[in-house]
């Protein structure tokens, strides 16, 4: 039986991730450090570790035997990233040195790296794997150095590489009560308190958005593929390029509360579009969109009701407060 380690284990995508795992009858091994991750994503029975991946010496210890490594763990948080770059780096870049540094000191047979989209910034669109990365702030940045360091370290140690470039996930188990990233679970967390979306800019910022079943597929896919090592393949669909204020026209109708947005200046350095071609997932991991926009929202509106509206938590501290820094995060608007 594969063992396989998944870190972010208790976020939105790791916790996923460690389901479909499970029920393929793999051995899973989860850490979290739980800052952004709840242990009631968790799968029942699952070997769990509350551990921060900057942790070598402990995680050097647990990595013992394991097969395959999905490095999911990030503070992905792109906007804050320009206002919160200490601890971005660290839970990003310095987290990811020391995952590798423990998985190839015990030898893991491969390291499934999940990248952003963040590291192609202001490009031509659609995004293809072949551009050069050019991230525009701290977040791209740190996952761009990321990636750098798994090949380098990989390729003298020998140890098969994927770098994943999942974007725009959304569905259940999606942290909703984060003030600083997932824009659909943001808003229909407000728009079930009866409170109006907001939205930084004039709104015709563009984004395609993949529902979690279908990222997972294309995860799943990268464990034994012999095709995929040394590739980096983006993750998600590329039919459905879509405004924010067509996002928020979406949430605001599916919820019922039918109420207008709320703008704010924009976020400096957001990238204004961003889609990803899927061509490569297409022909290497037989990758299909199986669940469109409208019912991708509609099921993440379905787990946020279930659940109840939250109020907002502001758990990563603002490092730099100017001018620049947007009055909903230091006012605590949402």
């Amino acid at each position: 039986m594969k063992k396989i380690l998944v870190t972010g284990a208790a976020g939105f995508l790791g916790s996923h991730l460690c389901e479909k795992l499970q029920n393929l009858k793999y051995k899973v091994i989860g850490i979290d450090n739980l800052i952004g991750g709840n242990l009631d994503n968790l799968p029942k029975n699952i070997e769990f570790h509350k551990l921060d991946c900057c942790d070598f010496q402990k995680l050097n210890k647990i990595m013992k035997n394991i097969d395959v490594v999905y490095h999911c763990a990030a503070t992905a948080h792109e906007g804050l990233s320009v206002f919160s770059p200490v601890e971005n780096t660290k839970n990003n870049y310095l987290a990811t040195v020391s995952v590798l540094a423990a998985a190839i000191n015990n030898k893991v047979r491969r390291i499934i790296y999940c990248s952003s989209m963040a590291r192609y910034g202001n490009q031509t669109t659609p995004f293809t794997e072949e551009m050069h990365p050019k991230p525009v702030d701290p977040y791209g940045i740190s996952k761009v150095a990321g990636e750098e360091v798994l090949k380098n370290l990989c390729n003298l140690n020998n140890i098969d590489w994927v770098i994943a470039v999942p974007h725009n996930i959304i569905g259940p188990k999606q942290k909703y009560d984060d003030p600083y990233r997932n824009v659909v679970s943001i808003m229909i967390n407000r728009l079930l308190q009866n409170k109006r979306p907001i939205i930084y800019g004039d709104g015709n910022q563009k984004r395609c958005f993949s529902y979690i079943d279908d990222c997972i597929y294309c995860l799943l896919a990268l464990i034994d593929n012999k095709k995929v090592v040394g590739e980096i393949i983006n993750i998600g669909p590329d039919e459905e390029f879509v405004t924010i204020n067509k996002i928020a026209e979406i949430c605001s109708n599916i919820t019922g509360s039918n109420l207008k947005p709320e703008y704010y200046p924009d976020r400096p350095k957001e990238v204004k579009h961003a889609i990803c071609s899927s061509n490569k997932a297409r022909k290497l991991l037989n990758y299909k969109t199986t669940t469109d926009l409208y019912e991708g929202i509609r099921k993440t509106f379905g787990y946020i009701k279930e659940k109840g509206p939250k109020k907002f938590n502001y758990h990563v501290d603002l490092e730099i407060v100017n001018d620049l820094t947007p009055k909903v995060w230091v006012e605590k608007k949402l």
